[in-house]
């Protein structure tokens, strides 16, 4: 087994009794060596957003001081949800290596394709009312300060 997605399936199996979250690890590679390692905990720490990938890129991060991931690897038990996957984006990670579908983890409960799906559909005038609305609202007075960042001679965009 490699020994990456090693490290990253031990971290998933952490969570078999540590009911933190569910069965999700990722470690963050960069030169051949971990510099991030996470696994879930969406339970642990009552917060949606602590997926096992997120946690380590948030390790990552933390480690290297920076928010650009450029020339690192995710390394992921499974198949990234949406926001792991945009996470990963925002990072700068161009490779993912990952263990188990899309399929497996549906079938052992979790709803990524439905969310993926959702994804597919949404646009800024569409929504599924179903699952989320999606309406704009006072873009009169919150584009005044998308308008003031453009003009910033200092600003710094990731």
């Amino acid at each position: 087994m490699n020994e990456f997605m090693k490290a990253a399936s031990e971290l998933a199996a952490e969570n078999l009794s540590a009911n933190s979250g569910g069965p999700f690890g990722a470690v963050v590679v960069k030169g051949g060596k971990i510099i991030g390692r996470g696994r879930n905990h969406v339970l642990e720490n009552n917060d949606p957003t602590a997926h096992g990938e997120v946690m380590a890129i948030r390790d990552a991060c933390s480690n290297t001081g920076s928010y650009d991931l450029s020339g690192c690897e995710l390394y992921t038990s499974a198949y990234p949800c949406p926001m792991c996957m945009a996470a990963t984006v925002w990072a700068n990670i161009k490779k993912v290596y990952y263990g188990n579908t899309r399929k497996d983890a549906e079938e052992i409960g979790f709803r990524d394709d439905d969310i993926y799906e959702l994804m597919g559909k949404l646009s800024a005038d569409a929504e599924d009312a179903d699952t989320i609305e999606l309406r704009q609202l006072d873009h009169e007075e919150t584009i005044k300060v998308f308008r003031a960042f453009a003009q910033k001679t200092d600003k710094t965009i990731y």
